[in-house]
């Protein structure tokens, strides 16, 4: 395994190793970008469509996006486990993303906000149906020696959507004097596009003949199956998110310091444009260097937008903040990706996936509870002192299970 002191070789190969790349991982790659694309369109717009067309409240507008975001975290570990058993991954994947497309003309629809709910709804289960299928089949297409560049190429794309759907957002609502409901109506095509992609631009290799069998349901008998690794790489994960609460509180940071409400979506793209530049690299060093010291690194670029934001009086601050909450998440997620399918046995990938969805999920939600407390009952100051708590416990763990965790 390379050392730090290989970095300069490895950046250098890195865009060589891209053409080495299978061409589904390009398309599964393309496939989140645009479907990225049409949901933060839509989702950048939401709110305020349900606030100011719908009359919804903001209680209402919270138990959406909290039923919705917890449905997906459920599905998502009975749909990996599905994908085991069936030794298949394409077609979960493709009824997965074909659901959020469906959803997409709901929303434009809407007259009511039980329209809202039902897309939502459908949109998140098409959301927890695809995740851990598809993380399981970008494993099944790359070469072991690339999985952390195929994770990355992937985490990239998917971060180009995230910040040209509210850019896109933005764009349409000026060309269409600020009509909601014509705008909506556009992220169907990109997501009708992502589809048509998956269908006939990835080539799903055969399962192994050889292949252990699964248990029909998923019992503890499945889950013992597991290696102590993945166990310990599930760990890390919970503490390590625990430290990353919701984006949303980088943007409530950014206006409580003065950011202009106008401005404040500036934050999201300023994170996922760093997040974007870093994934691909990051991930294809991954392939060549101790994907430990990616992870020391991602935690003390965690620890730094902590600090910074914790201590941020200006919109500029808070801007660089955010920043570094993006590298670090570039540097971090699809390792973490890289280093789960590493883990597990092969016709196990999609439940293990599928697990760390759902703990990710749990954790996020619970990270974002304290923070949303911590900031009621103090300062806003004091959440991001918390997350820098946690991200140094984190990077603590990280060093003291040296000889546990094997390869990380």
């Amino acid at each position: 395994m390379n050392t730090p002191s290989d970095i300069p070789a490895v950046a250098a190969s890195a865009w060589q190793r891209l053409r080495a790349l299978p061409t589904g991982i390009w398309v599964l790659g393309v496939v989140s970008l645009l479907m990225d694309i049409s949901s933060e369109l839509i989702h950048s717009l939401l709110p305020l469509f349900m606030a100011t067309v719908l009359g919804a409240s903001m209680m209402t507008i919270g138990v959406i996006e909290g039923v919705a975001e917890s449905t997906a975290m459920i599905i998502k570990v009975f749909s990996g486990a599905l994908s085991d058993r069936l030794g298949r991954r394409k077609g979960l994947t493709v009824l997965g993303y074909g659901l959020a497309t469906l959803s997409k003309p709901l929303f434009a629809l809407a007259t009511t906000i039980g329209w809202v709910f039902t897309a939502r709804f459908i949109d998140r289960i098409g959301k927890g149906i695809r995740e851990a299928p598809r993380e399981a089949l970008v494993a099944d297409l790359a070469p072991a020696a690339l999985r952390g560049a195929a994770y990355g190429l992937r985490q990239s794309l998917d971060s180009i959507g995230a910040f040209v759907g509210p850019l896109l957002a933005v764009l349409c609502m000026l060309w269409l004097a600020n009509d909601l409901r014509a705008v909506l109506w556009i992220a169907l095509l990109p997501a009708l596009i992502a589809v048509a992609l998956l269908v006939f631009g990835v080539h799903e290799p055969p399962p192994a003949a050889d292949r252990a069998r699964l248990p029909r349901s998923l019992n503890a008998a499945t889950l013992r199956r597991l290696p102590r690794r993945y166990w310990l790489i599930i760990l890390f994960v919970v503490v390590f998110t625990l430290a990353r609460f919701s984006d949303a509180f980088l943007v409530l940071r950014a206006h409580d310091v003065g950011l202009a409400l106008g401005y404040v979506p500036v934050v999201m793209i300023a994170m996922n444009v760093v997040y974007a530049l870093s994934a691909y690299p990051a991930g294809a060093a991954a392939d060549r260097i101790s994907p430990r010291w990616l992870l020391a690194c991602g935690l003390v670029m965690l620890i730094a937008a902590d600090l910074l934001l914790a201590v941020a009086a200006t919109p500029l601050t808070a801007l660089i903040g955010a920043a570094l909450w993006g590298l670090h998440m570039g540097l971090t997620q699809g390792l973490l990706s890289k280093l789960v399918a590493d883990a597990v046995p092969v016709e196990m990938r999609g439940t293990a996936f599928g697990i760390v969805g759902l703990t990710t999920g749990v954790a996020v939600l619970l990270a974002s509870v304290i923070a949303g407390a911590l900031w009621s009952a103090f300062a806003a100051a004091v959440t991001f002192y918390a997350g820098a708590l946690f991200a140094a416990l984190a990077l603590l763990g990280l060093t003291l299970t040296r000889t546990r965790l094997g390869a990380i």
